[in-house]
């Protein structure tokens, strides 16, 4: 396996650098790396109205952006495995995190093991298990390129039945093309379904709901019931407004529909009102069949940006109505049974000794879920292998320290990491996790995971600047010393 593909970010070095990159391949940092451009708003008085700037015939656009840095080396010296073994060590003995730690690193190329302890131990992943759903979508030719659509068909003359299609990002108003959550909007479906009623001289509709795609549980038995009321996720449905939030801006927590399956239809009714259609009766369960004339449509983001929006936030909900997209894939049912079925197949069919793993949900929000530190590296190496094309928007599309999603607000001060790994975080209570990618000082790509499910409770904050040290050093790390 060889790194000379891999994304030429993975070699940034300085914040001239990075911001370079945004430049090129903007998406990856957020967007307050943009405050060198000027605002356009100010509260001084206004200036008199200028003179017309001369004309200049000889000004032309300049060239298109290009790339100002090189993909990593071939030849990057490899770590020395001795003093790798020594900082994954100390790591392990480190106390403040309790008597259960796995640690791996791993070179991204050539997949040799530099440093591990107990890298089979089977530990509860907490949210580095969203890695392996993610994999799981992606790994799909069939899911990886396609788009969640939100139909609305006509049935029995004046039923219009929302159908869903998995897409729980929809916007209760109209759709904004830029945005991963709210790509799609119920207010442009309503418009779509009022212009080819209301054109037969019909004014009254009833209105249904078909959330037939996905069965069973709406939230994995093993979430606890708190985490529920505390609205670290959604009941799972195959049509939902801002990932089933009640509040117009996405939280990773918060109020959510009891029911955003229900939520939305009456969403959708209400926008059919606006329309100019007058709504009958409350809206009703109904099972759309096949032939059934189609009145509108709205599609998500395409599946590949909805994977990197449940990784960059952590978003328990969506990676779960991605599980069972996955399971509905493979022609399991869109349960949670089917969907943790599904995802582990799918790591075995890419390799990865799966042995001794359970999965009791597909995001590693509830109970009873255990992977092993070299099963994550062993996602990871699959993950930035040159050979699965189709996997690096999941690689590159982890939080970057320091900068983005759920490491925005760590690996900060001087921390050698900063910018240069990318990670999905862990986090339950007395369990912390960390996996992902980190290029070394001599710009060699390392994959690691570190898992820890023993913490003493008053240690367990603490644990992520442990975390963030730890890859710190690699990051620093030079063979020259």
């Amino acid at each position: 396996m060889t790194i000379e593909r891999m994304p030429m970010e993975w070699g940034l070095r300085s914040g001239a650098a990075i911001a370079a990159v945004v430049a090129v391949f903007g998406g990856y940092l957020v967007a307050d790396s943009y405050d060198v451009v000027p605002g356009m708003l100010t509260t001084a008085a206004p200036w008199p109205q200028p003179s017309p700037f001369p004309s200049a015939p000889g000004a032309v656009e300049g060239p298109d952006p290009a790339a100002l840095l090189t993909e990593l080396p071939d030849d990057a010296p490899i770590p020395d495995s001795i003093e790798m073994q020594r900082l994954v060590t100390s790591l392990a003995n480190d106390d403040r995190l309790g008597s259960r730690i796995g640690v791996v690193v791993a070179d991204g190329s050539s997949g040799e093991v530099l440093g591990s302890s107990s890298p089979d131990q089977l530990m509860t992943p907490a949210s580095t298990q969203k890695l392996f759903t993610g994999v799981a979508a992606l790994s799909s030719s069939s899911l990886a390129s396609s788009t969640l659509d939100t139909r609305a068909v006509l049935v029995d003359d004046n039923t219009v039945v929302l159908v869903g299609g998995g897409d729980m990002m929809l916007s209760e108003g109209a759709g904004d093309p830029d945005a991963v959550n709210g790509r799609a909007g119920l207010a442009d479906l309503a418009q779509q379904v009022a212009a080819k009623v209301l054109v037969t001289g019909t004014t009254e509709v009833r209105v249904a709901l078909d959330d037939t795609l996905f069965t069973g549980d709406d939230v994995a038995p093993t979430v606890a019931t708190p985490d529920i009321a505390a609205g670290y996720i959604a009941p799972v449905s195959s049509v939902g407004i801002n990932v089933g939030l009640l509040s117009d801006e996405y939280t990773d927590n918060g109020p959510r529909a009891s029911n955003p399956g229900s939520y939305a239809a009456e969403a959708f009714s209400a926008a059919l009102e606006e329309q100019g259609l007058t709504t009958v009766g409350a809206v009703v369960d109904a099972n759309a069949p096949d032939d059934a004339l189609l009145l509108g449509e709205v599609s998500s983001a395409p599946l590949a940006e909805v994977v990197g929006f449940a990784m960059q936030y952590s978003d328990n909900t969506i990676t779960e109505v991605l599980g069972r997209l996955v399971a509905v894939d493979a022609g399991l049912p869109g349960s949670n049974d089917g969907a943790t079925q599904a995802v582990i197949a799918s790591a075995q069919r890419l390799g990865i000794d799966m042995t001794g793993a359970r999965l009791r949900d597909c995001s590693g929000l509830g109970d009873g879920s255990y992977l092993g530190a070299q099963q994550l590296v062993d996602l990871l190496e699959v993950m930035v292998d040159p050979e699965q094309p189709e996997l690096r928007s999941d690689a590159a599309g982890m939080p970057i320290a320091g900068l983005t999603g759920t490491l925005a607000s760590r690996f900060t001060g001087t921390n050698p990491a900063r910018g240069l790994a990318r990670a999905k975080t862990g986090s339950l209570p007395r369990v912390r996790a960390l996996a992902g990618t980190v290029v070394t000082a001599d710009n060699r790509l390392l994959v690691f995971s570190i898992l820890a499910d023993a913490i003493p409770a008053n240690q367990s904050v603490g644990a992520t600047s442990i975390y963030d040290g730890f890859v710190g050093d690699l990051a620093a790390y030079s063979v020259q010393g």
